[in-house]
């Protein structure tokens, strides 16, 4: 595991604490564009289990949170199906700051500016804990996935491209 390192307080831990969840906190060294399999690498896990956070947008431009698996990547044409809009194509990285009020790179699904509906992989909530960014660059939390249908109300899809 990674080294203990102070971690300020973020949004997404204000989030977590506000509603008793429990949390293990993971800070890594950020790389640019070093995604999941960068974070899952140093922090000594399998990439699998760490979830991203990817603000998209369907077709009149309203955001949505989508939560996969960081070595699956979504499919828009199947999410787009399964939660019946026309279709589903990420947001610009300026605009996903703009809704979630985080840095690209350090999107939670947690404490977001805006609220947003949030679809998770239905195999991430099988997992016994994930980890998953706790609001900035190069920090992940550890959680149980079932908060994210407590807290979230995240619903369940299958979109994972294999």
């Amino acid at each position: 595991m990674s080294k203990a390192r102070h971690v300020s307080e973020t949004l997404a831990t204000q989030f977590l604490r506000q509603h008793k969840v429990a949390f293990t906190e993971h800070p890594y060294d950020y790389v640019d564009h070093g995604g999941t399999s960068e974070s899952a690498r140093q922090i000594g896990v399998d990439e699998h289990m760490v979830i991203k956070t990817l603000v998209m947008e369907d077709e009149t431009t309203r955001p949505l949170v989508v939560l996969q698996h960081g070595d699956r990547e979504v499919s828009t044409k199947n999410l787009a199906r399964q939660i019946d809009v026309k279709k589903v194509a990420p947001c610009k990285p300026e605009v996903a700051q703009r809704h979630s009020g985080y840095l690209v790179g350090g999107t939670s699904p947690f404490g977001t500016r805006k609220a947003m509906p949030v679809y998770v992989e239905a195999s991430v909530l099988e997992l016994p804990r994930i980890l998953i960014n706790g609001g900035k660059r190069g920090y992940l939390v550890g959680i149980d996935p079932q908060e994210l249908v407590r807290l979230l109300k995240a619903v369940p899809v299958s979109a994972a491209l294999e």
